[in-house]
């Protein structure tokens, strides 16, 4: 796994009613829509069910048809139906353009460490990180982003950077602050795989933590781990000409984001195959995001 120098709910059905004389109050009047939101049939072998369609399985959770077919299982044919987040009234509580059965089905075989919840924990340090422009747009730069580390990670499996005994290669010695934590601590970690020690120092600096002198962080706590790949995606341009999320907010393209993530190790030719395989998990989450992937796919 190369390295890059930078600078710098399911909720419970509510079955008892009472009969109240007196006006619907909000609170009152948004329990009621969540628990509509959440009224759907329970799932019948062999009832013909199309596209769009809800149930409520045997396991208690809901799922939702993606295509036609005469009652298969839910649990057993996921090419049929997908998780389905009821009952909060919103499709997705956490306000992410990517649910968490979407995140599940983009990685069925992610480590548990690189979580749901650490990801959505992580959002807040940067807040325009999928959340500018159209809808189609925040659809597009999630994707990319996951499409991205998706490639970097093995499909989210690995935390740290397998080749060890390239650990001793990420100190930089001419950074005035050195390596403090260990001439072998600054090898690659989280969904980017930083490393070296002068982009633990700035990232640090970034996100208010002290990665320097505490790299293990990033491989042990799950929201630093995804701030990291956040601050490199909307801070570092790499060997590009301007960050990822400026190049997707931007219109640049998918391709622009690769650029500045591998550069000419990549682009122009360098390693098509690699790029090839980031645009497919780019096409695959774009798809199960429900729009479209755009245009310059490709560097």
């Amino acid at each position: 796994m190369r390295k890059r120098r930078v600078t710098a709910v399911f909720a419970t059905l509510a079955a008892v009613c009472a009969v109240i004389v007196m006006p619907m109050t909000s609170a009152s009047a948004a329990g009621t829509a969540a628990g509509a939101a959440c009224s759907y049939p329970d799932w019948a072998a062999g009832r013909w069910y199309v596209t769009g369609d809800i149930v409520r399985y045997t396991d208690g959770k809901y799922y939702r048809a993606e295509h036609d077919n005469p009652g298969y299982d839910p649990v057993i044919s996921t090419w049929y139906w997908e998780p389905f987040d009821c009952g909060s009234g919103t499709p997705n509580p956490s306000g992410f353009v990517v649910s968490e059965a979407q995140f599940n089905r983009m990685f069925p075989s992610r480590n548990a460490f690189y979580s749901y919840q650490g990801l959505t924990a992580a959002l807040s340090a940067y807040p325009g990180f999928a959340n500018t422009g159209s809808d189609t747009v925040k659809k597009q730069e999630a994707a990319a982003f996951l499409a991205n580390v998706s490639h970097e990670t093995g499909g989210l499996v690995h935390i740290v950077e397998q080749n060890t005994s390239n650990y001793p290669h990420y100190c930089d010695w001419s950074q005035p602050y050195g390596c403090p934590a260990g001439q072998a601590a600054y090898y690659g970690r989280g969904p980017i795989q930083l490393s070296w020690n002068f982009n633990y120092k700035a990232a640090g600096d970034a996100l208010g933590i002290d990665l320097l002198h505490n790299p293990w962080l990033v491989e042990n706590d799950s929201a630093v781990s995804w701030k990291t790949a956040l601050w490199y995606w909307n801070t570092q341009t790499g060997p590009g000409t301007m960050t990822p999320h400026d190049a997707m907010v931007n219109q640049r393209g998918f391709g622009e984001t690769i650029r500045s993530i591998n550069g000419s190790l990549e682009c122009n030719g360098g390693n098509p195959g690699q790029v090839q395989s980031r645009i497919d998990a780019y096409q695959r989450f774009v798809q199960i995001l429900g729009t479209t992937p755009g245009s310059n796919l490709s560097c």
